[in-house]
């Protein structure tokens, strides 16, 4: 669960932790200087530590172990990375609290004022947003919230560029989406958002208000960032299409902390952040590309480095805001160094952090028959530009060379690669072996004396 005595707390906007060039020395030392002075207190560490050298070690470790990163205190690449990407404002660490103790409202009847508009957005698609943004808190406690049209409101929303007198100025666009105030009296509870974003209604383009309003009256409520990724309250921004949302169970069950349950006899629940090594942990679906693992789950997948020891957890919609949750399947294309994939009777090619314009596309226009509704697994041998795809007991194989559905199939999964079953999960093709993966199990098949040689836990391949 999450500490509830942080002030203002703010989303950041987080991209895929690419690698960082070493720079100029001095450039970096400065950075981490300014870095830590800003949100870890550097500055006033006084007899604290023997010496700068210490001090700064120290500090660095305390920052990576907020982040979760290796706690080395040194200012290598992962932790520069960090140190780069926008964020909050807030120091992570400090006494930067409104009211003492865990601060919360005394009542659950609330109100709620929209003090001004953005001109991004109709004014009454940001009333709409706002009240649904509320009712993502409602929904799953015994709060209550009247909208208010004049006065003073325990909750007062508005939208600002820069500085605007809460000694918290916006960056401009980028950076700082909103942040908001802890319960309390006077600014506490009030939401601001910053101007220069570019704030939408629906669609991936630009800023969905809903789901930076629903993070931030969290705020507004006495919640602070949760440390589990698929939190709402996780600091990151990330998109979720607003039709489909669901408020995590992490965050119901923090609210509900704060304020109690549903007088009802059934609690909502809600979905709950995928973990690696929990022995349950199956896979929607398993692409590689230049070397790296991704495997999806739901609305997350983790990515297996092969120069990394930990195997890190993201949204999807952090580096494709367009593909859709629960991937069916997915493989790497050798030959075009792009990666495929599958959900119902669409596919998606990426190149990198790109969806290629034109996808989705219909499966049917690779040449499957139209009973077959969904790929469950996918991969494609390197040496020879074939690419497997497997449906239901049977499979494909098509030439991506010469782009098109091999004559011959259908083929029998039982009859070609006996023992590995059908309704597969994903498939991998590694070191000479080929890796099926169904539920929990995870058969490694020899195609050369055609047979099961061993069978593993699926998250193995998660360093677990």
């Amino acid at each position: 669960m999450r500490s509830l005595s942080v002030l203002l707390l703010g989303f950041t906007l987080s991209a895929f932790a690419a690698p960082v060039d070493q720079g100029n020395k001095d450039e970096d030392l400065n950075l981490v200087k300014n870095y830590l002075s800003q949100f870890y207190n550097y500055e006033n560490v006084g007899q604290l530590y023997i010496n700068e050298t210490v001090a700064t070690t120290e500090k660095l470790k305390e920052m990576q172990r907020f982040f979760g990163l290796e706690v080395t205190g040194k200012p290598d690449l992962e932790t520069l990375a960090v140190m780069k990407k926008a964020r909050c404002g807030v120091p992570d660490t400090g006494d930067f609290v409104l009211t003492d103790g865990n601060p919360k409202w005394e009542t659950t009847t609330l109100t709620y004022r929209i003090v001004n508009y953005t001109p991004d957005m109709h004014p009454s698609d940001v009333d709409r947003a706002i009240q649904k943004a509320l009712e993502v808190w409602s929904n799953v406690s015994p709060l209550t919230f009247t909208r208010l049209y004049d006065g003073l409101a325990d909750i007062m929303i508005s939208f600002h560029s820069g500085e605007h007198g809460d000694n918290s100025p916006f960056d401009g666009h980028d950076g700082i989406l909103a942040h908001a105030f802890q319960p309390g009296r006077n600014i506490g509870g009030d939401a601001h958002f910053d101007e220069d974003e570019q704030w939408t209604k629906q669609g991936s383009r630009g800023r969905n208000l809903f789901l930076v309003a629903a993070h931030e009256f969290g705020h507004s409520l006495g919640l602070s960032h949760s440390t589990d990724p698929g939190a709402l309250m996780y600091p990151t921004y990330s998109y979720t299409e607003p039709n489909l949302f669901r408020l995590p169970q992490d965050d119901i069950d923090g609210i509900q902390t704060v304020y109690g349950k549903l007088d009802s006899p059934v609690q909502p629940t809600g979905p709950t952040t995928p973990k690696a090594c929990d022995p349950r942990t199956t896979f929607d679906a398993i692409a590689t590309f230049r070397g790296e693992m991704m495997f999806f789950k739901g609305r997350h997948f983790w990515r297996r480095h092969p120069q990394l020891v930990d195997v890190e957890l993201f949204f999807i919609s952090l580096f494709w805001p367009n593909l859709p949750s629960s991937i069916d399947a997915g493989y790497e294309n050798f030959q075009k160094d792009t990666v495929v994939l599958f959900k119902g009777k669409q596919y998606w090619v990426l190149d990198g952090y790109d969806v290629l314009s034109g996808y989705p596309r219909s499966i049917y226009e690779l040449g499957f028959p139209k009973n077959v509704k969904k790929i469950d697994a996918a991969f494609s041998d390197q040496q020879t530009g074939k690419t497997y795809l497997f449906s239901g007991f049977k499979y494909w194989r098509y030439d991506e060379i010469r782009q098109s559905m091999e004559q011959g199939y259908p083929r029998k999964i039982l009859k070609d690669f006996q023992g590995v079953g059908r309704d597969l999960d994903a498939v991998l093709q590694q070191d000479g072996y080929i890796h099926f993966f169904k539920g929990t199990q995870v058969f490694k098949y020899d195609p050369n004396s055609k047979r099961v040689v061993s069978v593993q836990q699926s998250n193995s391949w998660l360093n677990c």
